[in-house]
């Protein structure tokens, strides 16, 4: 495989590299908004228009995953407790906050993206593991593969493939993966008895409707975030425009947070219109215009095989994570520090 290498890139006359100070406003006020839509919706627009509620709840439980995402590299506050408390009410049910946050900063080591072991968020499978599952298995995960698959079958899938491997890590003894868990329970406590209690919802409903949906819409995003490529800069797509933007916090420029994962979500868009060439050159064109041009394209159709085209090919024990501390700044040639390594807790 080609070593990772980084062009540098001409300082932009509005450096991007200024220093957080203080609270970061936006995203106080979209946390605010999340958790204000969810409310209004399940105890005011429910009994009325129940479809309308759930659905809006559902755009909550996206929203909620992207401000997780935002809070685990390190927004709004300089605080990672206070940031934690912030985000802390459930609404997504699924997945633990603490086990996200330990898993995506594993993912950020570039140099293993879409290594179906040493990357957590791959939907890459090896050879060896793929030749074990029974055929109906197979043909699921083949469906996965296109974009309807992902939206429909995609969250309970994701969904039951990471509860047993929590279980096993649990039942293992793992001390941290226990802790995680039991602070979800202590959110989804009061979460839940505000769903069923004051909203009236029936939790099954809940679950099925707003918390799926709003997996579904995060499947969206991350249906083709990273291809297969020898340069580790080319597994990174550029989605430049799309009306799911705000919900995804800008994450459609999926590189660009990859390349500067400490910048808040809204400075994302500028960081990629200073430099937009650039950007495109260095993740090899692997971009598209809006989400709909990998809807035509990938609605029905694989984007990739469910099996490695290159890695874990022969049978092998997974190689230890060993996280890239370091990367090149665009505006330059020297290194700055990226969060590839998840903090001890």
């Amino acid at each position: 495989m080609e070593s990772e290498r980084h062009n540098k890139i001409p300082s932009s006359p509005s450096q991007h590299s200024r220093k957080r100070t203080g609270i970061e406003w936006p995203t106080i006020g979209l946390m605010t908004a999340c958790y204000g839509l969810w409310f209004f919706s399940g105890f005011h627009v429910y009994d009325t228009m129940p479809l309308v509620a759930l659905a809006a709840m559902a755009i909550s439980v996206a929203l909620h995953s992207s401000l997780q995402h935002e809070v685990l590299h390190g927004h709004p506050t300089r605080s990672g407790l206070v940031n934690e408390i912030l985000i802390s009410l459930p609404i997504g049910l699924v997945f633990p906050y603490r086990r996200y946050k330990h898993l995506h900063l594993k993912h950020h080591a570039d140099e293993r993206l879409t290594d179906p072991y040493d990357d957590p968020e791959s939907y890459f499978r090896a050879m060896g593991d793929w030749e074990k599952l029974p055929a109906f298995v197979k043909s699921l995960l083949n469906w996965n593969n296109t974009l309807s698959g992902r939206i429909i079958i995609g969250p309970i899938l994701m969904a039951i493939g990471f509860i047993i491997a929590e279980v096993k890590l649990v039942a293992g003894g793992d001390r941290k993966t226990r802790t995680a868990w039991l602070l979800h329970f202590a959110g989804l406590f009061p979460m839940l008895t505000i769903v069923w209690m004051v909203f009236g919802i029936p939790l099954w409903i809940y679950a099925l409707t707003a918390v799926y949906w709003g997996l579904s819409i995060i499947s969206i995003r991350s249906y083709c975030e990273h291809q297969w490529s020898e340069r580790p800069d080319g597994r990174t797509i550029i989605v430049e425009k799309s009306p799911l933007a705000l919900i995804f916090l800008n994450n459609n420029l999926h590189f660009v947070h990859h390349k500067r994962p400490t910048a808040p979500w809204y400075d994302l868009p500028e960081l990629y219109r200073e430099q937009r060439e650039e950007w495109q050159r260095m993740n090899g064109g692997y971009v598209f215009r809006n989400y709909f041009e990998i809807l035509r394209a990938y609605a029905f159709r694989k984007k990739q095989e469910v099996v490695h085209p290159v890695l874990r090919r022969e049978p092998a024990p997974g190689r230890a994570f060993r996280p890239r501390r370091h990367g090149i700044s665009l505006q330059g040639g020297s290194t700055m520090p990226i969060p590839a390594e998840p903090p001890k807790e």
